[in-house]
């Protein structure tokens, strides 16, 4: 369990599943639907069997090229700790179970599941054909608040997709920060990626423009919806931790990469979390 918690990296599920949290919730407090226990349940398997479905898929393809880099010859597969063949049973292992929660939701979510599967796997393939591939994990992340908003209503609205822009904004931003690490090796190997492709100014430029767009489009729920003071200062703090971690980030210096793109955006969206929970409670 232990090996295979550390071949999905568990641990960043941390980014995604809070805005999951702010989907469901923000359905239950806005819409006529009732808090649901089993959906809450369904939705969290559901956001575990897809991501690891997703990380493993990518671990597995990209093995050959993970063991050629430095930074990450010691991840599972290219240090020998997990085989090809037991990663790829974890992944369609993974996708079954996710497809099967989605049944037990509604026919909305069970019939969108292989789309879903779809985005966040076909990220992996992407580094190899196109620099956007920041962009495609963005996409992957930012179903979490509109799918989850589907498990308790089965129907789109307009203030989750906000959240979604704003995650695929924020994710996509963050990726690239992340990706200024293997700009040199990426290049060696024929790989695209913003870094790869724009350098590290102008690629930083570009991670800031989308961080700008990520907090303009969190703020755009208010609109939509009724909000108090603490979503306000939950936007403040999201804000501040964007801010921070360009702040952490220079061409020059990229010893606190893996600060800023784990602890930093780990934070931002767990507090900006909460104080959406606790604001919707407030207003309740």
């Amino acid at each position: 369990m232990k090996k295979y918690l550390s071949l999905v990296t568990f641990a960043h599920t941390i980014f995604a599943m809070p805005f999951a949290f702010i989907g469901f919730f923000l359905a239950v407090t806005t819409t006529q639907y009732h808090f649901d226990w089993l959906k809450l349940v369904l939705m969290v398997l559901c956001m575990v069997f897809a991501r690891n479905s997703a990380m493993a898929f990518n671990r597995y393809l990209d093995r050959d090229i993970d063991i050629k880099n430095p930074r990450t010859k010691q991840r599972d597969i290219p240090a020998g700790r997990i085989s090809p063949k037991a990663a790829l049973t974890f992944v369609i292992v993974n996708c079954l179970l996710f497809i099967t929660a989605t049944w037990f939701i509604n026919k909305l979510c069970f019939f969108l599941s292989p789309v879903a599967l779809f985005v966040v796997m076909g990220y992996s393939a992407t580094k190899r054909f196109t620099a956007l591939c920041h962009l495609v994990l963005g996409l992957g992340l930012s179903l979490a608040p509109i799918g989850a908003y589907l498990v308790v209503t089965g129907q789109f609205a307009i203030t989750p997709i906000f959240f979604s822009l704003s995650v695929l904004c924020w994710v996509s931003g963050f990726d690239i920060i992340y990706a200024l690490q293997d700009e040199d090796f990426d290049r060696s190997q024929n790989l695209h990626s913003i870094p790869a492709y724009l350098g590290k100014v102008n690629a930083l430029r570009l991670s800031t423009f989308l961080h700008v767009l990520s907090a303009i489009f969190i703020m755009m729920p208010a609109i939509e919806t009724h909000v108090g003071f603490l979503y306000y200062i939950g936007i403040a703090f999201f804000c501040a931790m964007l801010v921070y971690q360009h702040l952490l980030v220079k061409p020059n210096d990229l010893s606190r990469v893996n600060f800023a793109f784990m602890t930093t955006n780990g934070i931002a969206s767990v507090v900006f979390a909460v104080l959406f929970l606790l604001d919707r409670i407030w207003i309740h």
